[in-house]
């Protein structure tokens, strides 16, 4: 039974969270968390909240043994860019870009 948990509009480039899930793809459930929980990255916290979150719901739809889960799928999409503009020199603009990612799991039985 699929258990799946998305968190969107996140505030972090998909680029980045992308080398964080690439870690924990196809891994046990408490694999990940662990690979997560050493990680520095500041996706790696977000990422096992979310893990976290899929777990939960897995327990809450009923599924017989919460360790024999595994990451089936873990995706990145990316999100609207925030767009700011700060003061330069010279009565100049530069453009600042600020990512988001929306940020899908889904979690299975062996």
């Amino acid at each position: 039974m699929e258990a799946r948990a998305k968190l969107s509009y996140v505030r972090l480039s998909p680029q980045k969270t992308r080398l964080v899930i690439d870690m924990v793809r196809g891994k046990g459930v408490q694999d990940a968390l662990n690979i997560l929980k050493f990680s520095p990255q500041k996706a790696a916290a977000i990422v096992s909240k979310l893990v976290s979150s899929a777990v939960a719901n897995a327990e809450q739809k009923g599924v017989s043994d919460v360790d024999r889960l595994v990451v089936k799928t873990i995706s990145v999409d990316q999100g609207p860019v925030l767009k700011r503009f700060i003061p330069r020199a010279q009565g100049r603009a530069t453009k600042i870009r600020k990512p988001t990612s929306h940020i899908t799991v889904i979690l299975d039985e062996k």
